[in-house]
């Protein structure tokens, strides 16, 4: 969105020296950033301030500071004009509220996602459903926190009739501030489950976080609910809004629903969807079962925000996995390989084990890291995992972790000679949380010779 910085300074409160110039949105990296952005430097484990000069040269016309112009790093460059803040994150944050008023003007608004799994297949879902008719933004990647739900915002463009955001959470309030900057019309929901526990307790500790973004829509909104999950499902009666269940286990009271639910061979699933807007016949282009849910909750969303039927079943079978989510690699000489290594909690790690069974394959391997932020839990979850792929014939590794109770290889060269002796003819999975890096296992084994 362009914005002039005497606009922002005056909604900052900010102080501007330099000529009144415009941005169109705005960066927080000076590495990635486009022409035109604000620079708002974050301090953090570095201070963003540093790279102001970086950003200038990259193109920005401006950038915030809370240092001054005159701060030993932070020197205004020839022709960039700065905007003094007394904090740069906290006025990142009230800069996505400037944004958030320009959205759906004509019509149209702010979409939600929050849940413990699922959230960022559903946002690339949504986004290719509400593109396919109306003008919309979403966030990039993961872009689900205090930094990336303000920039969503901002580098939509200035028509953007629908915003599509993550609400992701650390803790009790996250998500809460979150729907305080984005204001969601509509709100999605799609689990709640064993991931961050370390930090929410329980599961009903993370059902009540999950709840905050239920809970800030407004009258006129509606709360799209998986009722597969029946913490989720209670919910409902936590916001003063229109409730719109979605269900792949046909719960009856589901006005959004999968029938007939098939795999194909390369786990790509079929199903009917029907709902109050029509039914039709979905092939999905992603792999795993638990796509389906997924899909069943962009669809309802869309649907509702006036999407038509035969486009939305469309926008749901052309999207394909984001690298490192269960994607289907196939290897010359090698396993068909589920890379699924973005990130991992009990329910994703269950839903890839038993989409792995489900492949026809000779042999069965899982090479499984470390599933983090568990808490009191860890061990408990890892060894019941362990079991289960025991029950579904699938050999567990360990990949640098003694928690599955299993044998365990240690470094990248172990790993790939693992997965080397996984022939043609059997599938393997690669799993585990961004702390166990096993994306560098999957680059090395697909380089080899």
């Amino acid at each position: 969105m362009r914005f002039t910085t005497s606009e922002l300074a005056g909604r900052l409160g900010g102080t501007l020296i330099g000529p009144d110039v415009t941005v169109d949105g705005a960066s927080i990296d000076s590495r990635t950033l486009v022409r035109g952005q604000l620079f708002v430097p974050i301090v953090a484990a570095r201070d963003g301030h540093a790279f102001v000069g970086a950003a200038v040269d990259a193109g920005a016309p401006a950038y915030l500071t809370s240092e001054g112009v005159d701060g030993d790093r932070t020197v205004r460059a020839s022709g960039a004009t700065a905007i003094v803040v007394a904090d740069t994150s906290a006025a990142l944050l009230e800069l996505g509220r400037v944004a958030r008023h320009r959205v759906g003007a004509g019509g149209g608004g702010v979409v939600g996602i929050t849940g413990s799994v699922g959230k960022t297949t559903t946002k690339d879902l949504v986004r290719a459903c509400l593109t396919s008719a109306f003008p919309t933004a979403a966030s990039e990647s993961s872009y689900n926190n205090e930094l990336g739900v303000p920039l969503t915002l901002l580098n939509a463009a200035d028509d953007v009739r629908w915003v599509v955001v993550e609400m992701g959470t650390r803790g009790f309030g996250h998500i809460a501030r979150l729907a305080e900057v984005a204001r969601p019309d509509v709100g999605v929901v799609t689990s709640v489950a064993m991931a961050h526990v370390e930090y929410l307790g329980d599961l009903d500790g993370v059902a009540r976080a999950k709840s905050e973004l239920v809970v800030a829509l407004p009258d006129s909104g509606v709360a799209v609910l998986n009722f597969d999950d029946p913490r989720v499902a209670a919910m409902g009666g936590q916001c003063g809004c229109p409730v719109l269940g979605y269900s792949v286990a046909r719960v009856a009271e589901a006005e959004v629903r999968a029938e007939g639910v098939t795999l194909s061979d390369g786990l790509q699933p079929r199903f009917r969807l029907v709902t109050p807007w029509g039914e039709g016949d979905v092939r999905l282009a992603l792999a795993g079962v638990q796509q389906v849910s997924n899909a069943l909750a962009a669809a309802a969303t869309a649907l509702w925000c006036g999407v038509g039927f035969d486009v939305v079943v469309e926008g749901l079978g052309g999207v394909e996995a984001p690298a490192l989510r269960m994607e289907i690699r196939r290897v010359t000489d090698g396993p068909a390989l589920i890379v699924d290594c973005y990130n991992a909690n009990p329910a994703s790690t269950e839903a890839a084990l038993r989409s792995l069974a489900a492949l026809d394959a000779d042999r069965r391997v899982a090479l499984l890291g470390l599933m983090a932020e568990l808490g009191d839990v860890t061990a408990d979850v890892h060894r019941r995992l362990a079991g289960l792929a025991e029950e579904l014939g699938i050999e567990v590794v360990g990949y640098e972790t003694d928690l599955y109770g299993v044998a365990r290889v240690d470094g990248v060269d172990a790993a790939v000679a693992l997965l080397r002796g996984v022939g043609p003819g059997d599938a393997a999975l690669v799993k585990g949380s961004r702390v166990a890096r096993l994306e560098d296992v999957v680059r090395a084994y697909e380089a080899r010779d």
